[in-house]
């Protein structure tokens, strides 16, 4: 196991470089900082940082600033107490200045002890000390009009925002909407219990590596039947089989929310005999990225929450299918009900503990 903050982000998958100061420092005593998002916030009221905290600029800055500050001593108590400080006092909306142990350090605060006094001494008529205005940051380029790290000139300050006029943050980008296609496939396994056909999603990318319902991405929008027929293309293209169109039913719609995608997925439902199945089956031996898994391999599997929220909007329609009869055509094939949007609850997240089994000591 790697000891050093740059050993772990390196040699780790998955560890970037604030999973790795952590581990380094609270576990190794590595004498290195930690920026999370309260971090962040502490520095820039600190230092007045106003320019936008996501820049690459400010971020360089707020981990040399993280590194300059720790204590090589208590590297590990430092980082946790930086962290709950912004968590506990020196909060987003409703900081506990007063009770701040920092304060007398805080740029931010005295920026606004210096605002308040300019302002009396103006009620009064009386001329503020000049020496009571605190600018920004120290290390300040701003004569030179290069200054990267103080509030931006267009962006001006904000008396009714005190301390919490730090850190800034560039406007939120709109999600990008998308609408992707997914059929949810069943066959009937051994002891007829029901199992489904997952690929694996490209390596780079989007929940890279995961397992998913046969999905593709819409680029215009389509009908319910020509979704049916791009829909059985695809899933022949994946398969090598053709694809029983009559059989591809429409099950409704499932929203999903990305941090930058507001994803819809329209689901439709394939159900195929034994027979179908085994020939299936044949054609997937040689395509190592799909899989049939029963219901509880696809529960243990890496699926996203998107694609459990899928299945339990199929589960839920087969089963009032199977509870209400449907209308009947002229004939005498039952009229499935039509497809909704629905609004899925997915079940809780699996805790980390259940990864774990104890062992067993003879």
């Amino acid at each position: 196991m790697p000891r050093i903050a740059e050993e772990l982000q390196k040699l780790l998958p998955g560890v970037g470089r604030y999973t790795a100061g952590a581990i380094a420092s609270i576990s190794y005593g590595q004498a290195t900082g930690v920026v999370d998002g309260n971090v962040i916030r502490v520095l820039c009221r600190l230092r007045c940082i106003g320019a936008n905290s996501g820049s690459p600029a400010v971020a360089d800055k707020l981990w040399d600033l993280a590194n300059h500050l720790v204590d090589p001593e208590r590297p590990g108590d430092f980082n946790q107490a930086m962290m709950e400080l912004g968590a506990t006092v020196c909060t987003p909306k409703k900081p506990r200045c007063t009770e701040c142990p920092l304060q007398s350090q805080c740029r931010a605060y005295e920026k606004v002890e210096a605002d308040l006094t300019s302002a009396a001494a103006n009620l009064t008529n009386r001329n503020p000390d000049p020496k009571s205005a605190a600018g920004d940051i120290e290390e300040c380029d701003l004569a030179h009009g290069s200054c990267t790290l103080c509030l931006p000139s267009s962006d001006h300050w904000d008396r009714s925002l005190g301390v919490t006029n730090f850190p800034r943050k560039s406007a939120k980008k709109a999600s990008r909407v998308e609408q992707t296609l997914t059929c949810v496939w069943q066959r009937r396994g051994q002891e007829e219990e029901p199992e489904y056909l997952l690929v694996q999603r490209p390596s780079s990318g989007l929940l890279a590596g995961m397992w998913e319902f046969p999905s593709m991405l819409l680029e215009n929008k389509l009908t319910e039947k020509d979704g049916g027929l791009a829909l059985g293309n695809y899933l022949q293209e994946v398969t090598g089989h053709v694809v029983p169109l009559n059989k591809l039913q429409y099950v409704g719609e499932v929203v999903h929310i990305f941090s930058h995608i507001h994803q819809t997925y329209l689901v439709y439902f394939l159900s195929t005999s034994r027979i179908e199945a085994v020939t299936i089956n044949e054609e997937l031996s040689e395509c190592p990225a799909s899989r049939w898994v029963s219901r509880n391999q696809f529960l243990e599997a890496a699926v996203s929450t998107a694609m459990k929220k899928i299945l339990k909007l199929c589960e839920r329609n087969n089963s009032s299918s199977n509870s209400t009869p449907g209308k009947r055509k002229r004939d005498g094939s039952v009229l499935q009900p039509p497809g909704r949007r629905i609004k899925i609850e997915t079940e809780n997240q699996r805790s980390i503990q259940s990864f774990f089994k104890p062992t067993n000591r003879k």
